[in-house]
C-alpha cells in the first residue's frame, strides 16, 4: 500500500472523529474525545509494533470511529445490554471504516481485512487482532487508567485490570509494565496481578 493513501485514510478517519461532541481537555484546549483517542492509538501502535501493516494501522486508528453515534444508553443497562452494545459497536465501526475505505478506492479484500480486525475476530489466535487488542489495553492503561481508578473502588479497579490483563499477550504485558503509573495506580496493578 502507498503512504499517500494511508495518509488520506487517516485524514478521513480523523475528520469523522472530529465531529465528536464529547470533549477532552489537553493543554488547555478542548478537543474531540474520539479524535484524540484515535491519534493515541496510532502513537501506541508505532511504539509497540513499528512495522505494522497498513491494514492494522487503519484498524487501530478507526477503533472508536464515530462511537458517540451508538451510545451505551441505547441499550439495557445490564450485562446483556452491555455485551450486545459492544458486539454491535464492533460491526458499526467496521461499516463506518469500510465506507471511508470504499470512497478512497480500497479493494474488497483490504476492506474485509480491516473489518475482521475491528470485529476482534480470532483474538488470541490471529496475530494482528491480538496486536490491536494489546494497543487498546495499553492506551487505556497509559491515558485513561488513572482517571478510571479515581472514580471507582479498589475492588472494581483490580477486577478491570485483571480483565484487561487477560486480553493481552506476553509482549503486551511487558509493555504495560513499562508505563509510568502513580504509586497508588501501580499498587492496584500489582494487587491485580498477585
Amino acid at each position: 500500500m502507498d503512504m499517500e493513501l494511508l495518509k488520506k485514510t487517516f485524514v478521513a478517519i480523523d475528520a469523522a472523529n472530529s465531529k465528536d461532541p464529547n470533549k477532552e481537555i489537553i493543554d488547555n484546549k478542548e478537543l474531540p474525545k474520539e479524535l484524540i483517542y484515535g491519534q493515541r492509538m496510532s502513537e501506541m501502535l508505532d511504539m509497540f509494533k513499528p512495522n505494522a501493516t497498513d491494514i492494522l494501522k487503519i484498524a487501530v486508528r478507526a477503533q472508536h470511529i464515530c462511537r458517540w453515534e451508538s451510545p451505551r444508553s441505547n441499550y439495557p443497562m445490564n450485562r446483556k445490554g452491555y455485551l450486545l452494545w459492544r458486539s454491535e459497536l464492533k460491526k458499526f465501526h467496521a461499516v463506518k471504516t469500510g465506507e471511508i475505505m470504499t470512497e478512497l478506492g480500497y479493494d474488497h479484500k483490504s476492506i474485509e481485512a480491516v473489518s475482521f480486525l475491528l470485529q476482534k475476530k480470532q483474538l488470541k489466535r490471529n496475530e494482528e487482532t491480538q496486536c490491536l487488542e494489546d494497543v487498546v489495553c495499553l492506551v487505556f492503561l497509559k491515558h485513561y487508567y488513572e482517571a478510571f481508578r479515581i472514580k471507582h473502588t479498589d475492588e472494581k479497579v483490580i477486577d478491570i485490570v485483571q480483565k484487561t490483563w487477560k486480553k493481552m499477550s506476553k509482549k503486551g504485558h511487558a509493555a504495560a509494565l513499562q508505563i509510568q503509573y502513580t504509586e497508588k495506580g501501580l499498587s492496584l496493578i500489582q494487587q491485580a496481578l498477585a
